[in-house]
């Protein structure tokens, strides 16, 4: 049994991540090594196998068979090298663009509805709510369709609806087909790592970390793209929009070519799934699990606030919303740094808690910058508070890290994701109330500031070498 301080070794531990909170009770997690059917060999575990900015479903597939170069799909045919790599980076690099290619359209967009602030807020806070709430859905509709199966069923209706979505007359339409444009993002955000952990064998680990990468590619050059996009029309905002309904096209062809090949690919039971050693006491018995849970809550209320307000905020200072737009895009692009740096920065820190509380500190700091002088060098803000995002592969990481079993660690992943979620969603749409009722944006700056503050105390909370499993036995 390894002690709390020996623990934040990643690899002493079988690296895991998440399904939803709800489904832990549903899903058969697969057995552990010892366990594991005669026909499978599992990976080995990389320190910080979790994906930045995605939840990392192994309660759905804990172990992935291992070969050379494919994987045998429960359809009988195999998913070879080629088609696993076009697979990852094609619906990687579309998991974000249609959440930050919003933000820097903004303003025309609620002024074509007749909008204000709150609008802005509430288009903000939806990929919050959506990967919060949609993404329960992803493992009884995959344990329904299968894996692959589900990814292309999500991925067409997406398509279809950022295909419609520009040429909506009606807010309330658009916002609903907005909703629906996140489904396959919301899904994707679980499924496609367990995709990789049941298709990848030997190359599971080179297919997150492209994951990973083109995750990051995708987010930054949606906020980058939007306005030059966009060009110089009025409604040029629509054009841009419907861009990346175009770009959806290429993956749901190459995932409906390897859905000819996997089948049915949701992972069987396994027989240990209830084994004794996986404390089912609840999580809110556990400070760390409490804390992780806010620092989650607390980030992605700050990046997607950053995706969906900054643009305008910074046009409202008289920043251009073209360099508006690549500002953005530069602290999404931050993240592809974070998500290669800190999990190795976690496997072999010897103390975590002043690195991840510097995180909260960078964020705050970022938004006194911008609030104090804004013009004078918006880049140099835009980096701060693109390294303070590293609060969010931190807290992905740290789901395997601060856990020993992997029961212990699919519940606090499957319940840190979908509640943080829902919880950022409280941060866009009470901005978007400030900014609506003050018209200043210095109010809503001094309002992110301030949860930079509280991402620092949870943060600090989340790097101390406490063990959760500990702690629900406790």
């Amino acid at each position: 049994m390894s002690t709390p301080e020996q623990s934040d070794d990643p690899t002493s531990r079988t690296s895991v991540a998440c399904v939803p909170a709800d489904a832990v009770g549903r899903v058969d997690v697969p057995a552990p090594r010892s366990a594991a059917p005669e026909t499978a060999q599992p990976d080995t575990a990389a320190p910080g196998e979790a994906v930045p900015g995605t939840a990392a479903p192994a309660a759905v597939a804990a172990e992935a068979p291992a070969a050379p170069t494919a994987h045998v799909g429960r359809g009988g045919r195999v998913v070879g090298a080629v088609l696993a790599v076009l697979a990852v980076a094609t619906i990687a690099v579309n998991l974000r663009p249609g959440a930050t290619g919003v933000g820097p359209l903004m303003e025309p967009i609620v002024a074509a509805y007749g909008q204000g602030p709150a609008a802005s807020g509430l288009l903000t806070a939806l990929p919050c709510l959506a990967f919060g709430a949609l993404g329960l859905l992803a493992v009884p509709i995959s344990r329904r369709l299968g894996l692959t199966g589900s990814i292309v069923a999500a991925f067409v209706l997406s398509g279809v609806a950022l295909l419609l979505r520009p040429g909506t007359e009606v807010f309330w339409l658009f916002v609903t087909l907005s909703v629906l444009a996140l489904m396959g993002p919301a899904l994707g955000n679980v499924l496609v790592p367990a995709w990789i952990k049941l298709h990848g064998g030997r190359r599971t680990v080179g297919l997150m970390t492209l994951y990973s990468v083109v995750l990051a590619i995708g987010g930054s050059a949606g906020a980058s793209l939007a306005v030059p996009l966009a060009g110089g029309a009025a409604d040029g905002w629509r054009g841009s929009l419907l861009f990346w309904g175009a770009v959806m096209a290429l993956p749901i062809v190459v995932w409906a070519v390897a859905l000819t090949r996997t089948g049915h690919d949701f992972p069987p039971a396994a027989p240990s799934a209830g084994r004794a050693g996986a404390p089912r006491a609840s999580l809110l018995r556990s400070p760390t699990a409490i804390a992780l849970t806010f620092m989650f809550a607390l980030q992605s209320l700050n990046a997607y606030t950053q995706f969906g307000m900054l643009p305008q905020i910074l046009a409202d200072a008289g920043i251009s919303p073209a360099k508006a737009g690549m500002l953005v895009g530069v602290i999404a692009g931050w993240g592809l740094v974070g998500g290669l740096v800190m999990p190795t920065v976690i496997a072999r820190a010897p103390g975590l808690r002043f690195v991840v509380a510097s995180f909260g500190a960078l964020t705050t700091i970022g938004y006194l910058g911008l609030l104090l002088a804004p013009t004078a060098s918006p880049l140099l803000w835009a980096c701060v508070l693109g390294i303070g995002g590293f609060a969010f592969p931190t807290a992905i990481a740290l789901l395997p890290a601060r856990t020993r079993s992997p029961q212990v660690t699919a519940r606090l992943s499957g319940a840190t994701q979908p509640v943080g979620y829902l919880l950022a969603a409280i941060g866009p749409i009470l901005a978007g109330v400030l900014l609506d009722a003050t018209g200043s944006a210095a109010v809503v700056l001094w309002f992110l500031a301030g949860t930079g503050v509280l991402l620092a105390i949870a943060g600090f909370r989340s790097g101390l070498p406490r063990i959760v499993d500990d702690e629900l036995a406790g």
